[in-house]
């Protein structure tokens, strides 16, 4: 679908990934609504964009509920809003799994449901989940997170071929390792030795390119990423000795936050 005219609604706008999506957005004539949880990071941005801003916790039911209402009309949501899952799921609280799979997985999905019936009768829109190669490829020290990403890809999957005779699409772009933004950026990790990056502009072009091409799914990662989180899905096992060699586990372990 074409993108200059439609009404974005974008979630999780307050982190750098969530900002170069809005600015990208932006410059191809969206009009954006932008929510998240801070409303002093939140405001600055909707004012350079001329943008709306609702302040907004996807981890209530109730305020998903609200956002919607507030939003009114939406031809395409971007859901971007995620909390890292990393940890000993051992040692993780009841309260901080439920936050995790409602923010992750439960939002995404709800506001879909919400979202669709509108888009089916106008037989138009884009609904783009943003996951993870941590849905494609699991790592260890990330039960958590590894769970609603994959969980997040399929249900973007089967709701793409549920909408496919409808004009509506869906999408689920997928970056690896973001430099300056995103989870291992914010919990201070260190990205692996020798591992490429991308920048949050380039994940934010994988949205333009996934809404105006209709594509199902963009993995946004150097291409030997991209190349071993597919070849590790299909031999798990393998993956797995590669994440120990890698020291997979003691990077993660360094930086977990179980409460």
């Amino acid at each position: 679908m074409k993108l200059n005219g439609a009404t974005v609604l974008l979630t999780g706008a307050t982190g750098g990934i969530g900002h170069a999506i809005a600015r990208r957005l932006k410059s191809e004539g969206c009009d954006v609504v932008l929510t998240g949880r801070n409303a002093e990071v939140l405001a600055p941005l909707a004012a350079e964009l001329g943008a709306r801003s609702i302040v907004a916790d996807l981890g209530d039911a109730a305020d998903v509920d609200r956002l919607l209402v507030e939003a009114g009309r939406v031809d395409v949501l971007v859901a971007n809003a995620a909390l890292p899952g990393t940890g000993d799921l051992a040692t993780m609280s009841v309260e901080r799994i439920d936050a995790n799979i409602d923010v992750n997985l439960r939002a995404p999905i709800m506001m879909a449901r919400a979202l669709v019936p509108a888009l089916v009768e106008r037989r138009t829109g884009h609904l783009v989940f943003i996951g993870s190669v941590s849905g494609i490829v699991a790592s260890p020290g990330s039960t958590l997170y590894n769970a609603t990403k994959f969980g997040l890809r399929g249900f973007a999957a089967a709701l793409r071929q549920d909408l496919h005779p409808t004009g509506v699409g869906v999408s689920i772009v997928e970056p690896g390792f973001v430099r300056d933004a995103g989870m291992f950026v914010n919990s201070g990790m260190e990205v692996p030795r020798g591992t490429r990056t991308v920048t949050p502009e380039k994940v934010a072009a994988g949205v333009v390119k996934a809404i105006t091409k209709n594509r199902g799914e963009v993995v946004v990662a150097p291409a030997e990423l991209r190349l071993g989180a597919r070849f590790g899905s299909i031999f798990p096992s393998v993956n797995d000795a590669a994440q120990r060699q890698a020291g997979a586990a003691e990077m993660v372990s360094k930086h977990a936050y179980n409460n």
